[in-house]
């Protein structure tokens, strides 16, 4: 035991002084390939709405949308580490998000399959939220493509991508197909994960090859007018998909649901709305005011869409899964654990890709 404690203590030193002997040469993330970016021309380019141009947010939706939730960059590299150094806007601090997940970084590597294979995840500490950060070492040799994902709950002003002195890194193509529009609630925000690459939209875009453009907001996607005209603006959208019917009460459900399809359809004729059910929460199976909640809004929900798919032309519902059979597969009643979200994820593989298959989204 006491030789195990050893080594292991010996190469959390070797590692620590690599990090401190290493040269780094910096590349700004931005400059490489963002993938997952709803808007094209945000001032800041790791934002997911300019909130100068769009208002109407309020002080905490405005924090949010600035956060990088879904935003990932997409490089090769021959270095045999990769680092990454952040200026942070607003780090925060979640009660049931893993820090990796709310202010750190996950890393996936294409394998020899064409796959990406989760590689790496790591935070800074408080102490050195702006140092150099070491996420892997001794990668085998040769030129590899890599998938970095950005935090899911901080603002970030600046990402810059170290690898090794010598060692080169550049721009790949988008890995990813399509631009599919998602705006949801804390669910497609990805709260709970425990690393950013696990948020079921980015699980979706990894399993199918098609980029999905995540505006998730943790407890305010409740189909706002304010958030509508936002999507009025996105540009060479292919599909919309939607989490929106887990936040709002089943009053603002039936005010909000028709005008907000109908002011989008008007700006993107032509483009497919799909809605998905909002999931079953866990929390509501031994509490009678949980459920009634919970039934009340899926009840609403589903009379509100059974009259829009025929009302309107281009309109979807589906119907997401996230629970396992031993409804052990979520964090804190509400929100879906790591697996929760792969059911997820695959749950709306199939349908939605049979509704994108009409569109010519393959």
């Amino acid at each position: 035991m006491k030789r195990t404690i050893s080594i292991i203590c010996a190469l959390a030193v070797g590692i620590s002084a690599f990090a401190q002997s290493a040269q780094y040469v910096f590349t700004e993330a931005a400059d490489l390939t963002l993938t997952g970016k709803l808007f094209y021309d945000t001032p800041n380019p790791y934002h997911r709405i300019d909130t100068v141009k769009h208002k109407g947010f309020t002080k905490g939706e405005n924090l949010q949308v600035r956060e990088s939730s879904g935003i990932a960059c997409a490089f090769r590299t021959n270095s045999s580490s990769i680092s990454v150094k952040t200026v942070y806007g607003t780090p925060t601090y979640p009660t049931n998000t893993n820090g990796f997940s709310a202010r750190g970084y996950d890393l996936y590597i294409r394998n020899a399959k064409g796959e990406w294979q989760y590689a790496i995840s790591a935070a800074p500490s408080d102490k050195a939220l702006e140092k150099n950060l070491v996420l892997i070492t001794n990668i085998p040799e040769g030129t590899h493509e890599c998938l970095l994902y950005l935090p899911l709950y901080s603002e970030v002003n600046s990402v810059q991508i170290g690898v090794l002195e010598g060692s080169t890194i550049e721009a790949m193509e988008n890995p990813f197909r399509h631009r599919i529009a998602i705006f949801g609630s804390s669910y497609t925000h990805g709260s709970s994960t425990s690393r950013a690459g696990m948020t079921y939209p980015a699980q979706f875009s990894r399993n199918t090859g098609i980029q999905m453009l995540s505006l998730g907001c943790s407890g305010n996607c409740k189909l706002q007018d304010y958030f509508c005209d936002a999507l009025c603006d996105v540009k060479d959208v292919d599909a919309f998909v939607f989490d929106s019917f887990s936040n709002p009460s089943p009053k603002e459900m039936q005010e909000r649901l028709f005008p907000f399809i109908e002011k989008l359809q008007a700006a993107h004729p032509g483009v497919p709305l799909i809605f998905q059910r909002t999931i079953y929460r866990e929390n509501r199976e031994f509490s009678l005011s949980k459920d009634k909640g919970e039934a009340d809004k899926m009840v609403m929900a589903d009379s509100l869409m059974a009259i829009a798919v025929k009302k309107y032309k281009d309109v979807y519902y589906i119907y997401p899964n996230a629970s396992a059979p031993d409804h052990n597969a979520t964090v804190d009643g509400v929100h879906p654990s790591n697996y929760g979200y792969t059911l997820w994820a695959k749950s709306i593989e199939k349908p939605l890709l049979r509704i994108f298959k009409k569109y010519g989204i393959k």
